[in-house]
């Protein structure tokens, strides 16, 4: 596997990183997945054969084979981010927030956001209510704070607030885009990387030897809707998921728990707490990457789902697999992934797809 890989991936292979720069820094939250959508419809216009947007928000990308008998296969990886809505606007004019989507408060403190507002994005600051460290006990210091704890302070006056934003509005962490060479690190790599692969391989996959049903979801952070919907409605044959996995191979944390290693290549997953692969064409994309020198790795997640939980259990089953790309730091808005992770992830696809 990793340790017996060559680099001999296809060299045609070209990252368009500002358009992975421009996917991460764009806000979405699961149902307000627009501003994404948008961008990927403007990278993908006239290279597929059809593109459209499902009555649940999900954009749909068609490129279809010549071959006789081509099978149908669904990729999916998702548009939404872990984010908030606005739940409460007190009298000071603090905004209260509720999650959609996994967070460790621990990685909360003291971060920059954006409201989405319908009148034009607001930029504040998320803290929890909590006495600063001067005045506050060592026991006070201690205690991690509930998420409902955390309040966004826009700076406004309290009827300024009222004025421009609604309960509802949606909130996402600011964080700039950072190219450091061999990795990069943003905000929402989970799943924008996956979406920035996706649109890639769309620009790039000529003749597909399958029917290609690219579907870029929403709201999986929620609870896999949008590939929920849209397996059902393209009832594809083979389907895969795209998404980011554990790479815990930082300090602190034990060999045996560390689930993929950065750099190590594509990770192709055994099982998560969704869907467990199915072992045959689990088996047709080691081997092929073994017969093209693309770098992968097996992973078993303990924790955690994506996508494919959703197809694999879409009316009477779909053959499903993920390929993970691994991420240091998942649900951070530092999230780190390396370059030739993705790459290999792309050469795999084009591999499988081009036939």
């Amino acid at each position: 596997m990793v340790d017996n890989m060559v680099d001999s991936m296809d060299s045609s292979v070209a990252l368009d990183m500002e358009l992975l720069k421009q996917l991460s820094e764009v806000g979405g939250v699961p149902g307000r997945e627009e501003r994404v959508r948008a961008l990927l419809r403007g990278a993908l216009e006239g290279h597929v054969d059809s593109l459209e947007e499902d009555a649940l928000g999900n954009l749909v990308a068609v490129k279809t084979s010549k071959k006789k008998k081509a099978k149908r296969v669904m990729l999916s990886a998702h548009m939404d981010e872990i984010g908030f809505y606005v739940r409460f606007v007190d009298d000071a004019g603090f905004l209260r927030v509720h999650n959609v989507g996994g967070f460790d408060t621990r990685n909360l403190f003291a971060r920059a956001v954006t409201v989405h507002a319908k009148e034009g994005d607001l930029i504040g600051v998320l803290n929890p209510a909590v006495k600063p460290v001067h005045l506050s006990t060592p026991e006070e210091r201690k205690k991690v704070p509930e998420l409902a704890e955390f309040a966004v302070d826009l700076g406004l006056s309290a009827e300024e607030v009222r004025a421009r934003v609604r309960l509802g509005d949606p909130v996402t962490l600011r964080q700039p885009f950072v190219d450091l060479g061999a990795v990069v690190t943003g905000k929402a790599l989970d799943d924008r990387v996956n979406c920035f692969i996706l649109a890639q391989l769309l620009r790039q996959l000529d003749k597909p030897s399958h029917h290609v049903c690219a579907v870029f979801s929403v709201q999986e952070e929620v609870g896999l809707r949008g590939a929920t919907t849209s397996a059902y409605a393209l009832e594809p044959d083979i389907g895969i998921a795209l998404d980011t996995t554990l790479a815990v191979d930082t300090p602190g944390a034990p060999p045996e728990g560390r689930v993929t290693q950065l750099g190590g290549g594509v990770a192709l997953k055994v099982m998560d707490s969704a869907s467990i692969s199915t072992r045959w064409l689990l088996d047709a994309f080691a081997a092929l990457a073994e017969e093209r020198g693309v770098p992968y790795q097996l992973e078993v997640l303990p924790l955690g789902g994506t996508d494919a939980g959703a197809i694999q259990r879409s009316r009477k089953g779909v053959a499903t697999l993920t390929l993970s790309i691994p991420s240091r730091y998942v649900h951070t808005v530092t999230e780190m992934v390396a370059k030739r992770d993705v790459e290999a992830s792309l050469a795999l696809l084009k591999a499988y797809l081009q036939g």
